[in-house]
């Protein structure tokens, strides 16, 4: 087995369960290949050096060269690791440094026995729906998708922005708001979520439209099916906004129309047993806390 560690930045205090997972890791007899970046933060930062393992760096294409991805932080950095896989179907596992998330959802407590099912084939893969940018000027060229939302705001703090929105050819609703989500289910517990957006189970066929700070305040998140074909015309007094595909972004002039569509392939995202989604959910929303209950 092969698999890829993909990793931003981790604290000084998961530094050991990090050393013990590659210890794991190698242990099982498993090649090993680090993000370059990422091993260039651990020795220069942590001065922890990871030996005789395969390097690849952010315009190298690893797919063809492992079995599994371990992305190594938060959900952020899984979602970053979606530009590491791309369509090519290899399941992502998320190991989480830090607080619980819904994607990164192995703590560091079950690191070893996460290892041991993954290498035993303990799990079971979730295919997770991917939201497709289609722009007219050819923005985010390089991977114009998304696992979690799509996001278009305002590029300064003084006025709103009216967004025009049809679906599937059909006229929606023009929102004035500081922006606007396209959500994926699973993007439904990110920025959605904050901006009073519902949550929607992983595998379930919507897209969610969710304002963000409109001014009307009749305006609430709309479910649409995935398949539908989602247009969106800005305008605002600045000639520019932003948009966002998870965590990059790019800008945009009101001149700019574009569309979101379902993406012709999905994200695969390894499950063991025991981490369902109502389960992440409970913790990470801290369902049941109150100590009346």
């Amino acid at each position: 087995m092969r698999i890829a560690i993909f990793g931003k930045k981790i604290g000084e205090d998961f530094l050991p369960a990090f050393s013990s997972m590659v210890d794991k890791l190698r242990t099982c007899n498993i090649e090993i290949w680090v993000y370059k970046p990422f091993g260039d933060f651990l020795y220069d930062e942590l001065k922890f050096s990871i030996e005789d393992v395969g390097i690849f760096t952010p315009k190298d294409d690893i797919r063809a060269k492992v079995d599994m991805v371990f992305s190594v932080g938060g959900d952020g950095t899984f979602l970053d690791s979606v530009m590491i896989v791309k369509d090519s179907g290899i399941p992502i596992v998320g190991i989480n440094s830090g607080r619980l998330g819904f994607l990164a959802n192995i703590a560091e407590d079950d690191i070893d026995t996460a290892i041991e099912e993954v290498f035993n084939g303990n799990y079971t893969i979730e295919s997770r729906q991917v939201l497709k940018l289609e722009s007219i000027n050819g923005q985010f060229s390089e991977f114009s998708y998304a696992l979690n939302d799509l996001t278009v705001q305002k590029s300064d703090h003084l006025s709103m922005i009216t967004v025009h929105v049809y679906v599937n050819e059909q006229y929606l609703a023009t929102y004035w708001a500081d922006g606007l989500i396209i959500a994926t289910p699973t993007g439904s517990t990110a920025y959605s979520l904050s901006a009073g957006g519902p949550i929607v189970t992983p595998g379930s066929d919507a897209l969610l439209i969710t304002p963000i700070c409109p001014h009307n305040l009749t305006f609430r998140p709309v479910m649409v099916p995935f398949d539908n074909k989602i247009k969106l015309k800005v305008e605002g007094r600045s000639s520019n906004f932003l948009v966002s595909l998870d965590s990059r972004a790019e800008m945009f002039s009101s001149s700019d129309e574009f569309t979101v569509t379902k993406a012709d392939f999905s994200i695969s995202v390894l499950k063991l047993k025991g981490h369902d989604y109502y389960t992440t959910l409970r913790n990470k929303m801290m369902w049941g806390a109150d100590k009346r209950n």
